[in-house]
């Protein structure tokens, strides 16, 4: 069943959309003008701008220099396009996808234009953009937004009723990440139970049978049509066997789901103050409609919250049990929609919602500069940025001053040490990888040290200065089991275990990296530096004592020559 119907007509709707997707474009672009120089970070440079660079160069749409994660290509290929038209640097990549971010908030407005009206809907566009994980990941190279994006124009055809318009927007979505495929099953979901739904609430059952969401079967053969194309060409369906087991084999564990369902609850309603939306919401349910000429401001119809309310809860739960790392970005679907939902009861319910509306905004300016005090991922705010910077430092300091060393570090620098195409560096510098800076790891590294000269340690994970249950040692072990949590050990302790000096160290809001030059390197670079002194000394004495030798003196001939 859809809804009984949606309040804007779609020739609203479209007369909107020119004009919002200008102002958002702008608006997002010149936000974001700081950051489109940036490298690339961590996953755009593990997976993503290398399996592009791989369309662009090979034109094969499965990755060929790193292990294929199954993923769908579209913004993989949409990517190589740009690079293709103009140049492969990072400000094209960055601004390809400050567009794909301008297209999803014109998806949030176009859907809560549908559902409601233009004031709540330019809010709703507001806050949405504003949101730390949304404003971050809106000039990243990552699939996450671009998928919600792609989700957010099918929901609005559904809600219009124009259902094989919704099957290519979700076909699309799928496209550009698997998960998007919970959409079109959730929607499927709610068309087999929702007769159920409206009996309870008393409402005659929608016209629209069950067989005529049909369409929403096409983005499941869409998918399944490129997972048969990544086995003929991998021998594997979804993803290289580590990437699989890492986030569907090791997350099934009854105690991991709670934990992660929890965790998810959070990141929908409370993240990065969130919470502020969700309670402002809580205390406008308390209080009675607000009446005008017309009667009671009208709520989102019923069916429509239901569909919302569906679809949040197939990514809460779904995302609890797959998925390695809970990252935020993985519910950029659900969001949007609890934007629309909490705004549209402030409207409704609240004479001043629009500065409960600023105060949220200026929550979400305040949540996108400063840490929170719990753990996050750096990609949920401007820490990427922070981290960006500190390895860039980093990292010319190491080309400058160890140009030939091996060092040794863990990915992703890795990766940013040998592949100058993300940014950090203008040549590769030979590397040593292990696996993350804990005791075991550097204690390992510590029996080998003839295998490197210099090591770049940095923070891999954010921890808060006073971290809630820090001290607790079953929460440290059930992290460390089950979201494989470790504690990077500090530099100048790494620096005495295996036998070298802090040469290098920077800190910026709670991030941290360091070059640490072995012992050993440094007496061979003094030996080196001491024999081309003596070389030089040799030269010069030479060059000396031939310079003071006298002169012949001419002969007669010459001399005349001469004159």
């Amino acid at each position: 069943m859809t809804p009984a119907a949606s309040r804007m007509p779609d020739s609203h709707t479209g007369k909107w959309s020119g004009l919002a997707f200008v102002v958002i474009f702008a608006a997002v672009f010149l936000l974001h003008l700081p950051l489109l120089p940036l490298p690339y970070f961590w996953d755009e440079a593990g997976y993503y701008i290398p399996a592009a660079r791989d369309l662009l160069h090979t034109g094969s749409i499965v990755p060929q220099s790193t292990p294929s994660s199954g993923h769908p290509p579209l913004v993989m290929a949409y990517l190589a396009g740009w690079w293709k038209l103009i140049r492969f640097t990072p400000l094209v990549t960055r601004g390809a996808m400050v567009l794909a971010s301008a297209f999803a908030l014109l998806g949030v407005f176009r859907l809560a234009l549908r559902v409601s009206n233009r004031q709540i809907a330019i809010a709703a566009t507001v806050c949405t953009g504003l949101y730390p994980v949304v404003f971050a990941q809106s000039t990243m190279a990552h699939v996450d937004l671009a998928a919600a994006g792609l989700t957010l124009w099918g929901l609005d055809s559904y809600l219009g009723k124009r259902m094989r318009t919704a099957a290519i927007w979700f076909s699309l979505a799928v496209l550009t990440k698997e998960t998007a495929i919970l959409t079109p099953l959730a929607l499927l979901g709610w068309a087999a139970l929702s007769p159920l739904v409206t009996r309870r609430l008393r409402k005659p059952i929608c016209d629209l049978e069950f067989m005529r969401h049909s369409p929403l079967v096409v983005p499941f053969v869409v998918l399944a049509l490129w997972y048969g194309y990544h086995y003929w060409r991998t021998g594997y369906v979804f993803g290289n066997p580590e990437f699989f087991r890492y986030n569907v084999q090791a997350t099934t564990h009854p105690l991991r789901i709670v934990l992660a369902l929890g965790m998810r609850l959070w990141q929908v309603f409370g993240y990065l103050h969130l919470w502020v939306l969700t309670s402002l919401m809580g205390w406008a349910m308390t209080r009675p409609p607000l009446r005008g000429d017309a009667g009671e401001r009208p709520r989102i119809d019923l069916t429509v919250q239901f569909v919302f309310g569906t679809v949040m809860l197939t990514y809460i739960v779904a995302m609890a049990v797959v998925g390695g790392a809970v990252l935020a970005r993985y519910m950029l679907t659900a969001v949007p929609l609890l934007v629309i939902l909490a705004i549209s009861t402030l409207w409704r319910r609240i004479r001043g919602w629009r500065w409960l509306v600023l105060i949220v905004c200026v929550a979400f300016l305040i949540a996108l500069l400063v840490n929170p005090p719990y753990g996050f991922s750096p990609e949920d705010n401007l820490a990427y940025r922070d981290y960006i910077r500190l390895h860039v430092e980093a990292e010319q300091f190491l080309q400058a001053h160890f140009p030939t060393a091996r060092v040794l570090t863990a990915w992703p620098a890795s990766d940013e040490l040998s592949q100058p195409y993300l940014g950090y560096v203008t040549h590769p510098l030979q590397v040593a990888r292990i696996e993350d800076f804990s005791l075991e790891e550097i204690a390992a590294s510590a029996e080998n040290r003839s295998a490197f000269d210099a090591v770049l340690i940095f923070s891999t994970k954010y921890d808060p200065p006073h971290a809630l249950l820090a001290g607790w040692a079953p929460w440290q072990r059930i992290k460390t089991r089950f979201f494989g949590y470790h504690r990077d050990l500090p530099p100048p302790v790494t620096a005495q275990l295996l036998g070298g000096t802090v040469v290098f160290q920077k800190e910026r809001q709670g991030q941290w990296i360091a070059v640490i030059q072995l012992e050993r390197y440094q007496e061979a670079t003094l030996h080196k530096r001491n024999d081309q002194t003596a070389i030089r000394w040799q030269e010069c004495v030479f060059t000396t004592s031939q310079t003071a030798r006298p002169r012949a003196r001419p002969s007669a001939s010459r001399a005349a020559s001469v004159r």
